[in-house]
């Protein structure tokens, strides 16, 4: 099934438009994710909408927006009159400036969207921005409006569409002054910088995002799994940090540490455990979780194959 999209709307440079939709380029659905329940019950936790003077739960179509002004007294704003100031945007793309990918401070991004044309006209015209905008090797800087606030977009081509990453306005931004001024001057000696250098040189490598491993994600599936196979829970030692005392040395003993793992041969993977076998009525119970990604590709080929027995 293809993901929704986002914003629907039109992608404008001067006169050339076309009609694009915008999609989530990340996504945290499939992290484990837990629910509240009451400990004495075991039921989940709901959480209802109250008047905090009376208690009283309040329906959904009677609740407003309102901006405080002083304590307990409100501005409310209704929804007629915040479409009555709906920006252009809210529309269309209109791509205002090029700059050059250096210039965007890192700590202005966001987030990623996928965009590509809606529908099956204004392709061409899209194929034109997008390749104008790769010939010039720039980043076009638009604006959007989304969650019924207005962003900066920075679009860029990939493969045959773009991604536009939504960007934080200067005042979403805080100073690096509040947090670096009191950092001391200290000089750093070109000996440590040799020693340094030496170890950024053992650790070089491409930036590879399928090696990384979400160490957390799988843990929290090993806990689960151990729960349910009614395990009981061993607190592991947490590694103790070290004070380093005398830098030169801690830096010469890093350099040896990344000699020695060059040096060693490359382990082997682990090998799969072998599945316990289940007790009585403890089938489903022992039956491991792989994340809800894996389930999802599980339940799809289960489905497939079901299908293929039906029409045989």
């Amino acid at each position: 099934m293809a993901p929704r999209a986002n914003w629907k709307g039109f992608l404008r440079l001067s006169l050339v438009t076309c009609p694009v939709a915008l999609y989530p380029a990340t996504s945290e659905s499939e992290k484990i994710s837990f629910n509240q329940l009451n400990r004495q019950t075991g039921h989940r936790v709901k959480y209802l909408k109250v008047d905090a003077e009376t208690g009283d739960e309040v329906p959904n179509e009677d609740i407003v927006k309102g901006f405080e002004l002083d304590k307990g007294q409100y501005i409310e704003v209704s929804k007629e009159e915040l479409e009555e100031i709906a920006l252009e945007s809210t529309r269309t793309i209109e791509i205002d400036e090029f700059v050059a990918r250096s210039d965007i401070d890192p700590r202005y991004l966001i987030r990623p969207y996928y965009i590509r044309p809606d529908g099956k006209v204004g392709h061409d015209a899209f194929a034109v921005i997008r390749e104008t905008i790769r010939e010039m090797d720039k980043v076009a800087i638009g604006r959007v409006v989304l969650t019924s606030r207005e962003h900066i977009i920075a679009l860029e081509p990939m493969d045959k569409g773009l991604v536009g990453t939504l960007l934080r306005y200067p005042y979403e931004v805080r100073s690096e002054q509040d947090y670096f001024d009191d950092i001391q001057d200290v000089k750093v000696t070109k000996d440590m910088l040799d020693l340094a250098r030496h170890i950024v040189n053992q650790k070089a490598g491409r930036f590879e995002p399928e090696k990384f491993e979400d160490h957390y994600e799988t843990a929290l599936i090993e806990l689960i799994n151990e729960k349910r196979a009614g395990k009981v829970i061993q607190s592991k030692e947490r590694p103790k940090g070290e004070n380093v005392v005398d830098l030169m040395e801690a830096l010469r003993r890093s350099v040896g540490k990344e000699a020695r793992k060059e040096a060693a041969p490359a382990k082997a993977g682990k090998p799969a455990r072998k599945p316990k076998k289940a007790a009585a009525g403890q089938k489903e119970m022992l039956m491991p979780i792989a994340g809800k990604k894996a389930a999802k590709e599980t339940s799809a080929k289960k489905q497939a194959s079901g299908a293929r027995r039906k029409s045989a």
